[in-house]
């Protein structure tokens, strides 16, 4: 049975295609202003590249922010649990997971069979989210995906004290002003993330393996970061970003 999972997130939608369980393809494209567009956009492309059509599509999950506006989908879920699913579906161990999305940052931990016991969830402030990133990269005039590779390099990360975005972005600002390394800065960004998720992540009680699921888990300085503020070792699929999408195209071939 071939099914699909797409997830409309706020910065980038993505879709992914399981038959009978095996991944065949996963795409990540840009969300825009109009996410039911995304979403069927994003799922024609899929379907084109394995030369398929939707009629072969036999069950399609939407999860993400605009989970709701997918309406050739044939269920909405929660990323709580389509991220759940996905993360045992990429490694069958894992107890717990930490994902940070555009807009919105969530913590899980799961039973020994992989079902949902309790999560926490950040969603009122844009700090710890990738869209924190964002505005920390236009500030500091770096290509958001030398962020990883830069923070590495750092020497003494600079103190961002601030869990306010707008704030934060005064804080870098200063901080360019005074003469700092980009690379002190970015990690200084990059522990204020890990700082901010651990203590939400901390207060579920997160049981290892822990993996790290989201855009945001492909850079390496966060999850360096995050690691190291939890004490706990992080997993990282090459899939990260597509973590969500699996686990709604994983769910789609079970009964409701």
């Amino acid at each position: 049975m071939l099914t699909a999972g797409i997830d409309v997130g706020s910065i980038s939608t993505k879709a992914v295609l399981l038959e009978d369980g095996r991944f065949v393809r996963g795409r990540v494209a840009f969300t825009g202003y109009n996410a039911e567009a995304a979403g069927r956009r994003i799922f024609e492309e899929i379907l084109q590249e394995s030369g398929l059509t939707e009629d072969a599509v036999g069950g399609i999950i939407a999860t993400g922010y605009g989970r709701k506006s997918v309406s050739f989908a044939g269920r909405a879920v929660t990323e709580i649990l389509c991220h759940a699913a996905g993360a045992r579906y990429l490694d069958a161990e894992i107890r717990s997971v930490v994902d940070i999305g555009g807009q919105d940052s969530k913590a899980i931990v799961l039973d020994a069979d992989g079902r949902v016991k309790t999560f926490a969830m950040n969603d009122k402030c844009a700090a710890g989210t990738g869209r924190f990133l964002e505005v920390m990269a236009r500030a500091l005039e770096v290509d958001l995906d030398l962020f990883g590779a830069l923070s590495l390099q750092a020497e003494n990360p600079a103190r961002i004290s601030s869990l306010c975005t707008v704030f934060a972005e005064s804080e870098v600002i200063s901080l360019i002003a005074r003469g700092e390394k980009r690379e002190n800065i970015i990690a200084g960004i990059h522990e204020s993330i890990g700082s901010r998720v651990s203590a939400m992540a901390r207060r579920l009680g997160m049981v290892p393996p822990v993996m790290m699921t989201g855009g945001v888990a492909k850079n390496a300085g966060v999850v360096q970061a995050l690691g190291k503020a939890l004490d706990l070792p992080l997993r990282v699929s090459p899939q990260a970003q597509l973590t969500g999408a699996i686990g709604a195209a994983f769910l789609a071939a079970r009964p409701e």
